[in-house]
């Protein structure tokens, strides 16, 4: 089996790639084991200053792995996509994403747990999962705390598409750039990030990451159950199954 994450260090920097483009690098159990390993590493990495999240191909992350949920349920994924975001937030170092392209669902929790988010203007986001018989229960807790509260009722609602500009408007990530100019300024960052202390860049993120991290602390665990639990529910089921087949769902209105 390939691996859909790989990990490189230089000049204090550990750059992460998703690279999983035939699923839209979903979060399969393969693709979280890997990612939640190569965080670990990094952890224990004295010579690593910050972390810089990126992938391959025109999706950043889609979300859960459908295909892999509906064969064998959400109860475990839960509980790895908990722990991920944990893991992300928790991380004594700084962790960077640099996204081209789209964003969905899951992978929008993903972003919410980073602690600065660069992004291609051109792309765009969507929380699709009411569209699906489901909710963004686990990724709520990395992203309540960082979105305005009435685009987030609009977005989680809706599941209605929205481009770069309004996510860097409502909190979702911290810059729209132009392409030709990502690349640019998220080394901007990383060499704003490699002039600080290991002990500042820890401290100073404990104190922003605070209402994060204590959302995942006190709800993650019910928010894990509640997710398993739509997930296994006759609707979502046959919204896994239409987004599959690429139909609309029985329960649609047209």
């Amino acid at each position: 089996m390939e691996n859909v994450v790989h990990l490189a260090v230089e000049r204090g920097v550990a750059t992460v790639t998703l690279d999983s483009p035939r699923n839209r690098n979903a979060l399969s159990r393969q693709l979280v084991e890997e990612l939640s390993g190569h965080l670990e590493a990094v952890t224990a990495d004295e010579a690593v200053r910050a972390v810089l999240l990126t992938h391959t191909g025109s999706v950043f992350c889609a979300g859960a792995d459908l295909g892999e949920a509906a064969a064998e349920g959400m109860e475990a994924g839960s509980r790895r996509l908990i722990d991920l975001l944990t893991l992300i937030v928790e991380l004594p170092k700084p962790v960077v994403a640099m996204v081209t392209g789209k964003a969905r669902a899951g992978g929008l929790g993903v972003l919410g747990a980073c602690d600065i988010v660069l992004a291609d203007a051109g792309g765009d986001y969507a929380f699709t999962e009411a569209r699906l018989g489901l909710s963004p229960a686990m990724i709520s807790l990395t992203l309540l705390p960082r979105l305005d509260p009435r685009a987030a009722g609009q977005y989680f609602i809706t599941g209605e598409t929205f481009d770069a500009a309004e996510a860097e408007r409502i909190g979702l990530i911290t810059r729209a750039v132009p392409a030709p100019g990502l690349a640019e300024a998220v080394e901007s960052v990383l060499d704003g990030l490699r002039l600080a202390s290991p002990q500042g860049l820890a401290e100073s993120k404990r104190l922003v990451t605070e209402p994060v991290r204590r959302a995942l602390a006190e709800r993650g665990a019910e928010m894990a159950t509640l997710s398993a639990r739509l997930f296994s529910s006759p609707e979502a089921r046959e919204g896994m199954s239409a987004f599959l087949q690429k139909r609309p769902p029985s329960w649609a209105v047209r």
